[in-house]
Formats: structure tokens, C-alpha cells, sequence
């Protein structure tokens, strides 16, 4: 069965030549905005799979989603579900200024079980682990303890 020509419109071209120019998208839409420019060209089928190392699959399932609902769907990925996260900024923001601010009396620095346990007694945080107060601070890139 042979293939359906796949013509880019000038809108469209443009698009997948500026998602192949720009290095501010992931590997996987480059990789698709390279097939769709292949396929524009009349490049074999297995001339875009050695130039770019790609399956077959990939090449059939940008092109098919390319001719369903337009280059947006072709390049991009849609957005995927997922569990929403369980403390919103708010919260990241008060870990922080407390991991910021002087330790509690006693003590020459915050721990990650101190922040837990100041966390414990915060209304709406208790059950904010050590595990998750880590990982805030670390997103934050901020090390007051630091050189």
C-alpha cells in the first residue's frame, strides 16, 4: 500500500522550520519537525529512518497525525494527566524562607528532620515528609549553608 503524498502548507512550513532551527524544543519534536520536512521533500521512507534514526513507526505516526489533525498535533505532544501536586507554591515558599531563616534555639543550622518536624506542627503541612522538604530545596537551588 502505497503512502499518501504529504504537502506542507507555507503556514505549516514554516512552523517545522523554526521547531528545526531553534534549539528551545524537546528531541522528540525536533526529531518529528525533521520527518515532516523529509516527507514535504519526497524523501524515501528508509533514507528518513538511517538520516535520522527512527523507526518506521514514528515516521507513520507523525505523518497520520499530521493528515488528521494538523502539524500542532504532528510536533507536539498533548498534555498528559497526572496526580496533581500535593503542595502548591505556597508551601515551597515556606520551606524555603524557614530553611532561610536562623535555626530554632539549641541549634546551629536547619536539618531536613527539623524543617519536618516545624512543617508538622504548621497547619496544612503535616504531612509533609522529609523526602518532599528535600526535594522543594533542592528545586530552589539556594544553599544557605554553603560556600
Amino acid at each position: 500500500m502505497r503512502a499518501i503524498p504529504l504537502r506542507l502548507s507555507s503556514e505549516d512550513r514554516r512552523l517545522v522550520e523554526q521547531v528545526r532551527s531553534k534549539g528551545l524544543h524537546h528531541a522528540r519534536e525536533v526529531n518529528r519537525a525533521h520527518i515532516l520536512a523529509a516527507l514535504d521533500r519526497d524523501t524515501p521512507q528508509a533514507l528518513i529512518m538511517d538520516m535520522l534514526g527512527v523507526d518506521r513507526t514514528a515516521i507513520w505516526r507523525t505523518r497520520s497525525a499530521y493528515l488528521a489533525d494538523g502539524v500542532q498535533a504532528a510536533l507536539f505532544d498533548a498534555p498528559r494527566s497526572g496526580r496533581p501536586h500535593r503542595y502548591d507554591t505556597d508551601a515551597q515558599v515556606w520551606v524555603t524562607a524557614l530553611a532561610c531563616s536562623a535555626p530554632p534555639a539549641g541549634a546551629k543550622r536547619w536539618t531536613v528532620l527539623r524543617l519536618e518536624q516545624a512543617a508538622g506542627a504548621e497547619l496544612g503541612l503535616q504531612g509533609l515528609s522529609r523526602e518532599t522538604i528535600r526535594r522543594l530545596l533542592k528545586k530552589t537551588g539556594s544553599n544557605p549553608g554553603g560556600a
